[in-house]
């Protein structure tokens, strides 16, 4: 994309109403603009990070084996009446009444919904098991909306629910799921430390957050530091088995992780008192076991081996897709900008003509630009006839992981200047070594 036909609106004063890094930060570099109070109108940087976060989460549910669908924004009341959740949810749900007087909801969660598709269509232990999962948008009509997409009315969720005939099998569904957002988070640049938490209302025994450490963070959490030395890898999972995922759960839960709601004093000072860690963390990801808390007030069973009816497990499984890009922004930026990790930048690298206008320069950077195009690479090509300070504090700013800088110096010598954006280390390289550099990280990732 040649930034003179991109829409970029960045700004170089911060708005008053932005109190954290990530707000600042996508305000500024042209990533969302607020309609209303905790909600946003998605510009097009950010609304490609957004779909970048989609795909991978997409890619990683389908790997695990669940099954995309897509359910309506606006539920009926009458489904959360059965399940006992519609007066007991409180203000945070936006309930509305259609032209015939009928009562709806605007979607803050879908356990209701999804148990009344399952009930439909399955009678049998032999459909099980069945994850279902979607990408939509919910609201909450958070009473306090700040910080941004960290705490909006109006959010992007991938929100996904198991069908198991037992609680042994149920909990397989959980162990699959926590393994396969650590690929996930890990694929994203992210370190996300799964902690015991509260259920909240959504119920159930069994929950784990996933957390990001950052200053700003809503929770407070204590924590082993050699959680933070946990990768996840290229391991290869194979999520029907069982004791391998038990495996991986265990060995990223064994250290003292916890949410201040779940925190035990005693537990965490039998810690040696140089690994003890106190620090803030957002919280990007759930899971849930909540046995059979709507399939038996909503009667969701199946006939077993037996030829008995009896009522299914559940769990549920979030990701909050558009709080992760502030997220993400709060782990990893500096005092000029955004530094995306190379899995979900908007572009794969940015290039800046230092001399627009000169036939030389301009001819190079088209040739780098089309390079990178025919290698199924996206860079954004820097063309404004602007000075050069300017256009380096743009790429600082939006945060592109890698830069290559075209200027009529460096071509006299045959090279240009390949930079990282994340140490700052540049190196000069001829424009077709450049290139390939370029190809052979993200080949990589």
């Amino acid at each position: 994309m040649r930034l003179t036909r991109y829409f970029l609106p960045v700004l170089k004063e911060t708005p008053a109403e932005a109190q954290i890094v990530s707000h600042r930060l996508m305000l500024r570099a042209g990533m969302i603009k607020q309609a209303s109070a905790g909600i946003y109108s998605w510009l097009p940087m950010g609304f490609k990070v957004l779909r970048k976060l989609e795909n991978i989460i997409h890619q990683e549910q389908i790997r695990a084996g669940h099954i995309p669908i897509q359910m309506p924004i606006i539920q009926s009341a009458d489904l959360w009446r059965e399940s006992g959740r519609y007066d007991a949810y409180g203000a945070e749900m936006l309930r509305i009444k259609d032209r015939h007087d009928r009562d709806v909801l605007f979607t803050p969660t879908a356990e209701e919904l999804v148990t009344d598709i399952f009930r439909s269509h399955v009678g049998s232990y032999k459909d099980l098991p069945l994850t279902l999962y979607q990408i939509q948008w919910k609201f909450r009509d958070e009473v306090r909306p700040r910080f941004g997409v960290m705490r909006g009315r109006e959010f992007y969720m991938k929100d996904g629910y198991n069908f198991d005939l037992t609680k042994e099998d149920a909990l397989h569904a959980y162990n699959r799921h926590l393994v396969s957002y650590l690929r996930t988070y890990e694929r994203m640049g992210l370190q996300a430390i799964p902690m015991r938490a509260d259920s909240g209302p959504i119920g159930g025994d069994d929950t784990h957050e996933f957390l990001v450490l950052a200053e700003t963070g809503e929770s407070e959490v204590f924590y082993d530091s050699q959680v933070t030395d946990l990768t996840f890898g290229d391991r290869d999972i194979d999520y029907d088995d069982r004791a391998q995922c038990q495996a991986v759960l265990d060995e990223f839960t064994s250290l003292y992780a916890r949410t201040d709601e779940t925190h035990d004093e005693a537990l965490f000072n039998a810690i040696p008192a140089d690994r003890r860690r106190v620090a803030r963390g957002i919280e990007v990801g759930q899971i849930f076991y909540f046995g059979t808390k709507y399939s038996e007030s909503m009667g969701a069973t199946v006939a077993d081996a037996q030829g008995n009816n009896v009522p299914v497990h559940m769990g549920s499984h979030g990701i909050g897709v558009s709080r992760l890009i502030g997220a993400i922004i709060e782990a990893s930026h500096d005092e000029n900008g955004i530094i995306w990790p190379e899995g979900v930048t908007p572009f794969h690298c940015g290039i800046v003509n230092l001399k627009q206008g000169d036939a030389e320069a301009d001819a190079a950077c088209d040739a780098i630009y089309k390079s990178l195009t025919a290698l199924g690479l996206e860079p954004l090509y820097d063309d404004r006839n602007e000075r050069a300070g300017g256009k380096f504090a743009t790429m600082d700013l939006i945060g592109l992981p890698w830069r290559i800088t075209v200027g009529p110096r460096g071509l006299k010598n045959g090279v240009v200047e390949l930079t990282s954006r994340r140490t700052g280390e540049s190196q000069e390289l001829p424009p077709e070594q450049a290139v390939a550099k370029i190809h052979e990280i993200y080949q990589n990732l």
